[in-house]
């Protein structure tokens, strides 16, 4: 963070000198730690998918599906219901207001 320091010159009265300061190598190390474990992919979620939890009262389910699911009107109906119910920031897997064998059959027929 940067730090604002009065010097004094006899000549030219008050002047402000800004300080760039410095983070120490402890705090890099622990902004690169949680940087990079929000950007960790669980091993099962593999390259052109992304998961997916389906629930609905106590049913959930976790399901992996290809990113072209996200181009199917059953699917973007599933999102549009997921905006409304849950909003958009949280962390994670994609929930969806849905029971988990309703997404499994639609998963199904349509890949």
């Amino acid at each position: 963070m940067s730090k604002l320091r009065m010097s004094s010159n006899k000549r030219s009265g008050s002047v402000k000198s800004l300080l760039l300061g410095k983070k120490s190598a402890s705090h890099m190390d622990k902004f690169e730690e949680v940087n990079d474990s929000m950007t960790t992919v669980p091993d099962d979620v593999k390259e052109g998918h992304f998961a997916v939890i389906a629930m609905e009262a106590d049913e959930l389910k976790r399901f992996v599906v290809p990113l072209s699911c996200l181009t199917h009107p059953s699917f973007l109906r599933l999102l549009e219901q997921a905006a409304e119910e849950y909003g958009f920031n949280h962390d994670g897997a994609l929930t969806v207001p849905c029971r988990p064998n309703e997404l499994e059959r639609m998963l199904v027929k349509s890949f």
